[in-house]
């Protein structure tokens, strides 16, 4: 079971994009063309690839699991993208506070 809120992460870009519900998704995922390797964790640090059969999207859990600081790796990489905070400051005690750093 997905725990939401969550995060979407593209193959090959440092952009990461917050997900606040599976409607959400949906919504986002229909604007985007997708690649097999892109991938949504949870805020327990699931990762989750993105199926899409027709006009249906589908999320289907994987063995990996992100740990906080994992998931504060791909945080920094994305704020350094956008040039706007300082890499150092960024530090989480959970997946779920950093996914959830994503709205701000």
């Amino acid at each position: 079971m997905v725990i939401w809120p969550c995060m979407l992460k593209l193959d090959g870009d440092d952009e990461l994009i917050y997900l606040h519900s599976e409607q959400e998704f949906i919504a986002e995922c229909h604007e985007l063309i997708l690649s097999e390797n892109d991938f949504v964790i949870d805020s327990c640090g699931c990762s989750y690839l993105i199926q899409s059969n027709s006009s249906k999207l589908k999320l289907i859990k994987t063995e990996r699991r992100l740990i906080v600081d994992q998931v504060s790796e791909l945080i920094r990489a994305h704020e350094f993208q956008k040039a706007t905070l300082c890499l150092t400051k960024i530090h989480f005690s959970t997946v779920s506070d950093a996914i959830k750093s994503l709205t701000y």
